[in-house]
């Protein structure tokens, strides 16, 4: 789609010279990109809006290109820039984008009225071809620089740390999403085990990334691929050296109810022939920028085919996950009961000091995971992904995480989520229709006695 605007000016020191965005120069891309860092220094001396304006002007160049010869180069010229932006030129950048390259609202009407009088295939092209917002356009053609794919992410990753305090940038980030679910479809991506042979620069991502269970160096990293163990990771062809996302798998002769066991990297390596269960302890989402594009399903349901093949006689899949949002959501109940267990909470490792605690915390815990909820959805960000996998909420597993991080956000407890295979399609469609929480009896019995039920009750 094109512009109104009809003339740009290059992020350059001879900014009074107006350059017609017909008219780009095919001046090599590299001596392009040198020249343009080579006057970076002076570049950034000016004010933020001079410099946002100048990208923006490079997007309204790129969206007049002919041609994907010239598309690309003023692609990977308008990129440069945008890298060159400092934080409060970049927020200026945005604030200008927010309100740029919009769809027309009267074309949307005469398409809709069209619609309206003749609804037929061709009245429906033409008013989504209106509907859609130019700015996915523009970032498509962003697409064809070198390493733009890459580029795009990044530019999300700083959007959305801005997005809380500028919620109007929100069609921005409509707009990068819908491209990057179409381009992150399951169709794209590739599944590939992660083993002690795959590539160093892989293994490192691994560590740098992992956000559930810090990998303390190659040692712990070496434990954590042996005979006993699995890690998958997707990646995309426009990323080949970067994991999407990875899970780490320990095959166990039952289900596990306790990390540090599984992270300790001088614990004995069970003979794979032996594993009944595959234990699922740690997913990580690599790409800060694709946050919100789901693929974490489709590599639960890939892996557990794949361990299926290599290993017939294993026939329990289950999550031994964190509760990350416990200790956020307490802080928002009664303030006596999160006073008296933080109080407390530095004896959690002393098991006969912490007993008393432990029928009060694991029954506010099953409340909170069965009845907290974030709209209609469930509170927490972990309970959300497994149960829309179509997960059942099996267990509450009392010191199963006695790191500080866990005791931190959790009182140290975690939750194993199953996996049953001839459940998950049921389990799935409730929870898209209803949001509902599928807990075994276990968890429903606990909850049922936590004081907060009663309150509830009452309050209604």
């Amino acid at each position: 789609m094109g512009s109104d605007a009809g003339t740009t000016r290059r992020p350059s020191d001879e900014s009074d010279q107006p350059l017609t965005a017909d008219a780009v120069p095919a001046e090599p891309l590299l001596k392009r990109i040198w020249s343009l860092r080579s006057r970076a220094a002076a570049w950034r001396s000016r004010n933020g809006e001079p410099r946002a304006k100048q990208v923006l002007q490079l997007c309204e160049a790129l969206l007049s290109e002919r041609g994907e010869v010239s598309g690309a180069r003023v692609a990977a010229e308008l990129l440069a820039s945008y890298r060159l932006l400092d934080p409060s030129s970049r927020d200026a950048f945005f604030d200008m984008l927010t309100d740029s390259f919009l769809p027309d609202p009267e074309q949307i009407a005469g398409a809709a009225d069209a619609y309206r009088r003749e609804p037929n295939a061709h009245t429906l092209l033409r008013l989504q071809a209106a509907a859609e917002s130019p700015r996915q356009e523009l970032f498509r053609r962003l697409n064809l620089a070198p390493a733009g794919m890459a580029a795009l992410i990044e530019m999300r990753r700083h959007l959305l740390a801005s997005l809380r305090a500028h919620p109007e940038r929100a069609g921005i980030d409509g707009d990068l999403a819908h491209l990057f679910r179409s381009w992150y479809n399951g169709g794209f991506l590739m599944l590939r085990r992660i083993d002690w042979q795959t590539s160093a620069a892989v293994l490192e991502r691994l560590i740098q990334y992992e956000a559930v269970h810090q990998i303390q160096g190659w040692d712990d990293l070496h434990r954590r691929l042996a005979a006993d163990r699995r890690c998958y990771a997707f990646f995309h062809p426009a990323l080949p050296g970067e994991p999407l996302i990875f899970i780490e798998v320990a095959l166990t002769e039952r289900i596990s109810t306790r990390v540090q066991p599984l992270l300790d990297p001088n614990a004995a390596v069970l003979d794979p022939a032996r594993a009944r269960c595959a234990v699922f302890y740690s997913i990580t989402h690599c790409q800060e920028g694709l946050r919100g594009i789901s693929f974490g399903s489709l590599l639960i349901k890939q892996v557990v085919e794949d361990l299926q093949r290599s290993f017939p006689r294993t026939k329990r899949f289950a999550t031994l996950s964190p509760i990350p949002d416990f200790h956020k959501w307490l802080a928002t109940q009664r303030t006596d009961i999160l006073d008296r267990l933080e109080s407390r909470a530095a004896r959690l490792k002393n098991e006969p000091i912490a007993a008393d605690l432990r029928d009060e915390l694991m029954q506010l815990c099953a409340f909170y995971l069965t009845s907290a909820k974030q709209g209609k959805a469930p509170f927490d960000s972990v309970a959300r992904f497994h149960l829309a996998n179509g997960a059942t909420l099996e267990r509450l597993n009392w010191l199963a995480d006695t790191s500080e991080s866990g005791v931190r956000r959790s009182f140290g407890l975690m939750a194993n989520y199953v996996y049953r295979l001839a459940d998950l399609e049921r389990n799935h469609e409730s929870y898209a229709r209803d949001c509902n929480v599928i807990a075994s009896r276990q968890i429903e019995r606990l909850a049922k006695q936590s004081r907060l039920t009663t309150q509830t009750a009452a309050a209604g």
